[in-house]
């Protein structure tokens, strides 16, 4: 089933945050309407996204809605996966890759049929999955 990854939306540029002083927030918000597949992230993002929250709770309870009500859903990573994330972050650790990226990236490995949604153009342009494959992605434009 195709699948929409990665909360890595809206938000300070390169993270996800549901924040409307953002510069990408009426962009994502009108993207996210249009796209249809479930969308999905994985707890590295998740995490960063309510960090990124920290100082809007109203933010954070929004992200946590999202998930309980099964709007976003949580992908599985386990110790099979860390290999592969390593190996990503050490090839792009002159691009500074994050674990919220290499999980992401990750997960379009593992789900074939995923697009990964972000703000992150300029990054995700760049990584590939499966080693030479470009990622599909929607950037909010």
């Amino acid at each position: 089933m195709p699948c929409s990854l990665g909360v890595k939306a809206y938000g300070s540029s390169r993270h996800a945050a549901p924040r409307s002083d953002d510069q990408h927030y009426q962009k994502c918000v009108a993207t996210l309407r249009e796209i249809k597949e479930p969308l999905a992230t994985v707890w590295p993002a998740l995490t960063e996204a309510l960090y990124l929250l920290t100082d809007l709770p109203r933010g954070q309870d929004a992200v946590w809605d999202s998930i309980l009500r099964g709007t976003i859903g949580i992908l599985p990573l386990d110790a099979e996966d860390i290999p592969r994330i390593r190996e990503l972050m050490r090839k792009y650790r002159d691009q500074g890759m994050d674990l919220a990226d290499a999980c992401v990236v990750r997960m379009s490995e593992l789900m074939d049929d995923s697009m990964v949604y972000t703000v992150d153009k300029t990054y995700f342009s760049l990584y590939r999955r499966n080693t030479r494959q470009r990622i599909p992605c929607v950037f909010p434009d």
